[in-house]
C-alpha cells in the first residue's frame, strides 16, 4: 500500500486542478484553479483589468492571418496582463507581439528570459479548442524540426505558467533543493510532500520535471534540482529551519 503523506496546509485548489488534467480534461477548472493560486499565491487576486481585450485578440488574428485557439484566447483574457503570474522569469508575449515560427509552423506565445527556449502551438493545431503546446531551446540554430511536446492542452500550460512564474515572484521566499542523486528528491520532502497531479514535462530539454507541495510550499523538481517557494515568511523559515535539521 502506498504511504500516503501527512496532511498539511497546502493552499491550492486540488480539485479544479485534478479536473483540468483529468481524463476527462475541464479547461474551466484550469482557471478556477488559477483565479485561487492569484488569490492565495501572488500579491493580488486576478480582476477584469488583468486580462487581455476581445479587440487585442481580434487585431492578432487580423494581423496573423491565423486563427487562435479558444483556450489561448481565455487564458490572455483571464491573466494577461497579471504579471505576477506571467512575467516574473520568462514572458508571455501581448498579442501584439504574437509571432510566427514560419519554418516550423508555429505561432509563438511565450519566451525565455534571455530567448533560450520558446514555447508555441502549432499552426496545423490552431483550429482546436484547447491544444497541445510545444517547445524549442534555441531559434537561433534550428534543425529540421526541434520544437517537442510540452504540455498536452494549453489551458494546462497555463497552469503550469502560473506556478513557474510564482517561484520567482519574491526572492525573499524562493530557494533551492538538491537532491542526493540523481534520482530523485531528499527522502524526507519525498514522503511529506504532495505530488500534484500535473504531468511530468520537459523544462528547455530536460525531462522529467514535476510539482510537489506542502505545508504552505510548492516546489518543482527539474530532474534533480528543484526550486521552491513559500507563501509565507512562517512557511518558509519552517521549512528552511526542517532543511538545515536534516542538513
Amino acid at each position: 500500500m502506498t504511504k500516503e503523506p501527512p496532511p498539511s496546509n497546502l493552499m491550492l485548489d486540488l480539485d479544479a486542478l485534478t479536473a483540468a488534467v483529468g481524463e476527462r480534461p475541464d479547461r474551466r477548472a484550469a482557471w478556477r484553479f488559477i483565479r485561487s493560486f492569484a488569490r492565495d499565491w501572488s500579491r493580488r487576486p486576478l480582476t477584469e483589468a488583468d486580462g487581455r481585450t476581445t479587440a487585442e485578440l481580434d487585431a492578432a488574428r487580423a494581423r496573423l492571418g491565423r486563427p487562435l485557439p479558444a483556450a489561448l484566447c481565455e487564458a490572455y483574457q483571464l491573466l494577461g496582463k497579471h504579471s505576477d503570474l506571467t512575467d516574473n522569469q520568462d514572458t508571455l508575449l501581448a498579442p501584439q507581439d504574437l509571432f510566427l515560427d514560419e519554418d516550423r509552423g508555429v505561432l509563438v506565445f511565450r519566451v525565455e528570459n534571455q530567448s533560450c527556449a520558446y514555447w508555441g502551438i502549432r499552426v496545423t493545431d490552431l483550429g482546436r479548442d484547447d491544444p497541445p503546446v510545444v517547445i524549442r531551446a534555441d531559434l537561433v540554430r534550428p534543425t529540421a524540426d526541434d520544437w517537442q511536446e510540452w504540455l498536452g492542452r494549453v489551458s494546462v500550460a497555463f497552469v503550469e505558467i502560473a506556478l513557474s512564474e510564482a517561484l520567482c515572484a519574491d526572492d525573499d521566499l524562493m530557494g533551492w533543493v538538491t537532491s542526493d542523486g540523481e534520482t530523485g528528491l531528499p527522502e524526507d520532502i519525498a514522503t511529506t510532500f504532495r505530488r500534484l497531479p500535473l504531468p511530468e514535462y520537459p523544462i528547455s530539454q530536460q525531462r522529467g520535471s514535476r510539482w510537489y507541495a506542502h505545508d504552505e510550499i510548492i516546489l518543482r523538481d527539474d530532474h534533480g534540482t528543484a526550486m521552491f517557494r513559500a507563501r509565507t515568511e512562517a512557511a518558509f523559515d519552517r521549512f528552511d529551519g526542517e532543511d538545515e535539521e536534516e542538513d
